[in-house]
């Protein structure tokens, strides 16, 4: 090649580098919707109202009521990585703001035509000048006006022709109706976590959203109702965890309602909303006995630590962060939602016009994602509100005892129901949610009467969740029985993962393995658990290195031993055909009652559903 052919290296110019930093910051009108909103929450605003036109394609106006900018500043805040928020090194080691870069605005104003007018709080005192100031740019390096003018305190930034200069990206654009759908998802998912703020949008001169500042709970849930949906919230439960430097609360929902895609998952941590892998792993960790087949859980979630412990600065679109303690938030997070879906009890589910999760109309969201309209099941429903503590056994204990003081009661009482009608039961000041026991249909499912109305048993589905949490307990109470192998077992992996197993042997050995490395790429199994002896032992010690690599923890073990349990529960159950006394299935209603998960089965599967009074009513137009 000639040498003069050869390219040489030169700096860009301001508007080039701007415009290659925009294809990072500026994917599409949301992106910029995002930004300007995060600079907004940032300037401490209480009230943000956006109009937007033609999908943000043409028009996106967003104004607020925070601190405004100052005069001097305002041809800087055009000027690349500049900003308020960062001033050195230890700043960016533990940032609190959610925007911080200082790339967003030049990024923007390279790739349209900006406006920006703000007036600084506190303009009106010192020298008496009380008037904002006006900067536009068309796309280029140069400002074309600064200017003061009449304007409240506050900012009010629009953006026109987005991606006028530069077709290429202007052609991968979708439809008005699509990119009007990512922003209305972007003030969504600022909204939930940002309860103290209103917002209001407009599309096309058409008002879509307007959401009032939430002070209280119940005003806050009403916000999450309105964004989520009214049947999230009503068969969720929250959340309430405080630890010494985390807090993590917020609403998960009950196993019965389910999603088919992970479409109603919301993770802020510190107001900023993230897609993290360790969460999912955890939260899918924490539903994994409850859930039906390929289900996702939905949620609401907001993780609250020093800001010194997570890293916000990994990617440019600030969608994913970096925990310093990954091992303590995975493990609260999972503590948090196993131990709130284990603590819900028929008893805080089942009251005077209350609901049962397992509702036969919620039954349907396994084929439907139909949860638009309110049901009977769930028109008077209230959250639950649940603050985690580990359900142990001297708790069990104590629960069994009650029960047990009361069987005799109940079993009396319900042979006088069946002698003397229902006015037995109904009598009753604090009767068992579940109640008494009625009949048997077909041999598989159990009727019984409760002070809400009727109840609806899978004796199967029932007997096989106590059957297995008992399996569980009992297992965990007498630890792992280890087997050695007569032939051991050699496996080829990777250098990596053999300095995993040396590192984690100490985890193995407590979960019933031995492992030992052969050379620098293979490891010898020698010992497994005694109930994992027929398990494919090498992809499940291969899944296990994976994990660790990934997470720095498993609960593959955990999970294959669940496996080889709940099989056992279920081949131990009391089977369909099977007649039972009215003994025998106040039993079962009792057990249910004491035992932790009792709504679904092993397979996420209801197990029994509450129909009150006034939807038997209903069906039978009583009072119509």
């Amino acid at each position: 090649m000639k040498e003069h052919l050869i390219p040489r290296i030169r700096p860009l110019s301001t508007q080039l580098a701007n415009q290659i930093a925009a294809g990072e910051v500026v994917e599409r009108p949301a992106a910029v919707v995002k930004e300007l909103i995060e600079n907004s929450l940032d300037a401490g605003a209480k009230k943000i109202e956006l109009e937007i036109e033609n999908g943000g394609i043409r028009c996106i106006h967003i104004s607020d009521d925070g601190f405004g900018i100052h005069a001097e500043d305002m041809q800087l805040s055009l000027s690349r990585h500049a900003t308020s928020k960062i001033h050195d090194f230890k700043d960016l080691q533990g940032v609190s703001s959610l925007g911080f870069r200082g790339e967003a605005l030049p990024s923007i104003s390279s790739v349209s035509r900006l406006e920006i007018r703000s007036r600084r709080l506190g303009s009106d005192l010192g020298d008496g000048n009380n008037t904002g100031w006006r900067i536009v740019s068309d796309g280029g390096d140069e400002i074309l006006e600064l200017e003061p003018v009449a304007h409240p305190v506050g900012t009010s930034v629009e953006v026109r022709d987005l991606f006028f200069n530069t077709p290429a990206r202007r052609k991968f654009l979708r439809t008005e109706k699509t990119e009007f759908g990512h922003i209305e998802k972007i003030v969504k998912f600022i909204a939930l976590s940002h309860f103290h703020v209103a917002f209001s949008l407009k599309h096309n001169q058409r008002e879509v959203l307007k959401l009032r500042a939430a002070e209280d709970q119940a005003s806050r849930q009403q916000r999450v109702a309105t964004l989520c949906g009214k049947p999230f919230v009503e068969n969720s439960i929250y959340v309430d965890l405080d630890l010494a430097d985390m807090k993590l609360h917020g609403w998960v929902s009950l196993p019965a309602f389910s999603r088919s895609q992970a479409d109603l998952q919301y993770f802020y941590v510190n107001g900023r909303h993230v897609k993290d892998k360790l969460i999912s792993h955890a939260v899918r960790m924490a539903y994994q006995d409850v859930l039906h087949h390929q289900r996702f859980p939905a949620f609401v979630l907001f993780l609250t630590l020093n800001p010194n412990l997570v890293d916000v600065n990994v990617h440019p679109s600030k969608h994913e962060v970096r925990f310093r303690e990954s091992r303590s938030v995975h493990d609260m997070v999972y503590r948090c939602i196993h131990d709130g879906l284990a603590n819900v009890r028929p008893s805080e589910q089942v009251t005077e016009g209350g609901y049962a999760p397992e509702s036969a109309a919620l039954a349907q969201s396994f084929v439907s994602e139909s949860h638009t309209t309110q049901t009977p099941s769930t028109a008077n429903a209230s959250t639950t509100q649940f603050r985690p503590s580990v359900y142990g056994p001297s708790r069990q204990a104590s629960l069994a005892l009650n029960i047990g003081e009361q069987l005799k009661t109940y079993d009396a009482l319900s042979q006088t129901t069946l002698t003397n009608g229902a006015s037995a039961l109904l009598d009753l000041e604090e009767g068992p949610p579940l109640g008494l026991a009625l009949a048997q249909i077909h041999g598989i499912y159990i009727i019984a009467q409760n002070k809400v109305g009727l109840i609806l048993v899978d004796m199967h589905a029932a007997h096989e969740r106590i059957t297995y949490e008992r399996l569980k307990s009992n297992f965990e109470g007498d630890g792992i029985r280890a087997q050695p192998l007569l032939v051991p077992v050699s496996i080829r992996v990777s250098t990596e993962e053999v300095s995993l197993a040396e590192t984690h042997a100490k985890l193995f050995t407590e979960l019933g393995f031995i492992l030992e490395p052969m050379s620098k790429e293979s490891l010898v199994i020698r010992q497994v658990p005694s109930i994992l002896r027929n398990a494919d032992i090498q992809s499940l010690v291969c899944d296990v290195l994976a994990d660790l690599a990934v997470f720095d923890r498993s609960t593959r073990l955990t999970e294959e031993i669940n496996r080889v349990l709940s099989k056992m529960a279920c081949h131990g159950s009391v089977r369909a055909n099977r007649n039972l006394t009215i003994s025998e299935m106040n039993a079962l209603l009792r057990d249910i009652e004491l035992t932790e998960r009792s709504g679904q089965c092993n397979h996420g599967r209801p197990t029994w559903i509450q129909l009150r009074l006034e939807d038997l009513d209903k069906i039978f137009m009583r009072g119509q």
